[in-house]
């Protein structure tokens, strides 16, 4: 555990997801699938890797963020940051200057996120246990003493937090050895990207039912009649038993997002996925007010900053699905406080996952939740797109439309050097290639 941190790297790594429609939705038409992707470097040879998922533009921002926070991190030992991980998070969450930035928010945000992200990633690869099996293993207290717990004691304390842990003890090892054995439900999105022609998607329907797939979620929000007649074309190919959810991605306003919704009811949605701003807590309080008649949830969380808005959400009762994000949030260590309150409120969280690398890092998260925390699938699931698992050496493994959990030590976050040279930008082949093309 005396690792200590002597560097920290980050570079700009892009996909050019964009030529092929791929992640296209309502309000991102073009994404090109990103990362800051961050190396710690340690006086022993050990490494760990880290990153945060963006859409292209911007990410050199978010570089130079995780450039800002590095002499945080330089210096230190792994074992002085993990015997007070709360105290290292709010270090980088807390500087008396940079915090002007966010607080716990944005680019900022998400830089912290990167950094933590390949903390975990280290201190997982220095006890030789796959993230999920880390944290499985941890005692509860040690567990508690990784989150920070500002802002939230009106609804989750410290205490209530290791009571709800230690209750969660009872059957955690049936429970680990049901995912290895099952793994983890999942839903796809990968077939109904917006942008896709109604060919391809309904050769990804057929494909992904093969492949045993039984739940499904669609892109929707730019056109009323255009969505009513794809949700038509999917729900017709996965049958009336199949679930179908719907995702706008922030697209309306609130009554809009009433009126449009309540339009594609007949199609038996079990969710909106951000039916509008990400910001609005009492907005999504009234949409989902408005179609709880129709047994429509409302689902958010992707692009929701902190711990302290998952609060208000969850105070609020604005949502019916909690989704995490493993790089949007600061890292294991907000997302473990999310999890505790979305149990207290017993709201199932169902992660997000579309963008690269999202895959393979909130697997660990939960598997997590549901072996040291919730101890329930019913209404769970998490998201999957198969998107550019290839570029990381230790890419998801999914088995019958389930998450199969990771046996290699780690965070899952790592590329292959060569996929990393070859797409970074804006230098890497790919982007060289294309800019000439251009």
């Amino acid at each position: 555990m005396l690792h200590k941190i002597i560097n920290l790297t980050v570079r700009d790594v892009r996909f050019p997801t964009s030529l092929e429609q791929h992640g296209s939705d309502a309000m991102h038409t073009d994404p090109d699938y990103s990362a800051a992707y961050v190396i710690l470097h340690t006086d022993c040879g050990l490494t760990g890797f880290g990153l945060t998922f963006t859409l292209g533009k911007g990410t050199e921002i978010v570089v130079c963020a995780v450039e800002a926070l590095k002499h945080l991190v330089i210096g230190k030992t792994l074992e002085e940051i993990v015997s007070d991980f709360r105290g290292f998070y709010r270090l980088l969450t807390s500087d008396g200057q940079m915090r002007w930035l966010g607080p716990e928010k944005g680019v900022i945000q998400l830089a912290t996120a990167a950094v933590l992200n390949a903390v975990w990633d280290l201190w997982a690869r220095a006890e030789g246990k796959p993230l999920w099996k880390l944290l499985a293993d941890m005692d509860p207290k040690q567990i508690v003493s990784c989150i920070d717990f500002r802002y939230i004691t009106d609804v989750l304390t410290e205490e209530e937090a290791l009571e709800l842990l230690v209750k969660a003890q009872e059957g955690k090892q049936q429970r680990e050895d049901q995912m290895l054995t099952d793994g983890y439900p999942a839903y796809t999105t990968s077939c109904a990207w917006l942008g896709y022609p109604d060919q391809q998607l309904q050769q990804l329907c057929t494909d992904a039912l093969k492949a045993g797939w039984s739940r499904f979620k669609v892109k929707v929000g730019a056109d009323l009649e255009d969505d009513k007649r794809r949700c038509r074309l999917i729900r017709e190919m996965i049958g009336p038993d199949n679930t179908l959810m719907i995702d706008a991605n922030q697209r309306w306003d609130v009554s809009e997002a009433i009126s449009w919704v309540s339009s594609l009811a007949e199609f038996k949605p079990l969710w909106i996925e951000e039916p509008t701003s990400p910001d609005d807590i009492l907005g999504h309080a009234a949409i989902s007010k408005a179609l709880a008649p129709l047994g429509i949830g409302v689902a958010t969380g992707e692009q929701c900053h902190n711990r302290v808005m998952f609060k208000q959400f969850l105070q609020a009762s604005a949502l019916q699905f909690v989704q995490i994000d493993s790089c949007r949030l600061g890292s294991v260590n907000e997302n473990l406080a999310v999890l505790l309150m979305a149990h207290k409120f017993r709201v199932p969280v169902c992660p997000h996952a579309g963008g690269v690398g999202l895959c393979e890092l909130v697997q660990h998260l939960i598997l997590f939740d549901y072996i040291c925390v919730s101890a329930d699938l019913s209404n769970r699931m998490c998201e999957y797109v198969d998107h550019l698992h290839e570029h990381f050496t230790c890419p998801v493994v999914i088995r019958d439309a389930h998450y199969m959990p990771p046996k290699e030590a780690g965070y899952s976050c790592e590329m292959f050097e060569a996929s990393v040279q070859k797409h970074r930008y804006p230098d890497g082949d790919v982007w060289k290639s294309l800019h000439t093309k251009k």
